[in-house]
């Protein structure tokens, strides 16, 4: 199975809706969204006929008892994530808690347990011969790369010559996550400094694991300046240059609506088409 990867470098640059357009277009029977943090894929991914939630679990967190502890301040001494709470009875704070257990091993009164600890819920969704896989992370929860990981894992098994992923701003945890075993990165970029700036870095990112890149430019001619620049960054990088999106105000109207632009005959949707068969294109090639 080949993997495509949407990924953008920054927030609100049109990956989500690129990626749910390429989905449609392709005929894609797996998909996921790795952007765990704050999952949208779902909204223009239309009704499915069956649907499995399981919780995700972190690693155990500890938990004080207060019967058998003395408050000897032995676990407050050894917590290097100022995770317990002094008082004339100790408490270990769930969310600052990594899991160590190093408080566990000094307690001389056995008084500090490790408990399991729900970290965020994991989906499957299916419809007909159609998998999408997704989570959402608890607030707070710091296993974010590895909730991806799972969130690529359900989708492992299907029997299908392409998945297309929706990855997450930035170049964290779930970004190198969802780079992982992939093979081609489309990068959607905005023309701005910041797009640019974060650009540079989401496809270093990237190249430091060996995936493949190529670029787009999405709301193109709301600065022209900035396209062109980042045109000539990738010629100067020898990235693919898949093409640009020109600004188009009824893409809201299709996302509110939950539509893809599969189907639209907007500027944006005629454009993306021709984009998804460059990137097809470039996949048959890696």
């Amino acid at each position: 199975m080949r993997k495509l990867l949407i990924l953008s470098g920054k927030g609100g640059t049109g990956k989500t809706t690129v990626a749910s357009a390429f989905i449609a277009l392709s005929a894609a029977r797996a998909w996921a969204d790795c952007d765990v943090d704050a999952p949208n894929l779902h909204l223009v991914s239309g009704a499915f006929t069956k649907s499995i939630a399981k919780d995700y679990h972190d690693l155990p967190k500890a938990r004080i008892d207060a019967d058998f502890c003395t408050a000897c301040g032995r676990c407050h001494d050894v917590c290097r994530f100022d995770a317990i709470t002094v008082g004339s009875v100790y408490q270990a704070d769930p969310i600052a808690c990594e899991g160590c257990t190093f408080c566990l091993h000094v307690c001389p009164e056995g008084a500090i347990t490790m408990e399991e600890s729900k970290a965020g819920e994991i989906f499957l969704h299916t419809r007909e011969d159609q998998v999408f896989s997704t989570a959402t992370l608890k607030m707070g929860s710091g296993t974010t790369g590895k909730l991806v990981t799972a969130v690529k894992d359900q989708i492992k098994g299907v029997d299908a010559p392409l998945a297309i992923l929706d990855g997450s701003p930035g170049i964290g945890c779930p970004v190198i996550a969802s780079l992982t075993g992939s093979t081609l990165a489309l990068m959607v970029s905005e023309p701005s400094v910041s797009g640019l700036s974060d650009l540079r870095r989401v496809v270093a990112s990237a190249l430091q694991l060996d995936v493949p890149v190529a670029v787009v430019v999405n709301k193109a001619d709301i600065n022209s300046k900035q396209c062109a620049a980042i045109k000539r960054y990738c010629t100067d990088e020898h990235i693919p240059f898949l093409g640009t999106i020109p600004y188009d105000p009824t893409v809201v109207t299709h996302l509110n609506e939950g539509r893809n632009l599969a189907h639209a005959n907007s500027p944006a949707a005629v454009a993306i088409k021709a984009i998804w068969e460059r990137t097809a294109a470039l996949l048959e090639v890696l």
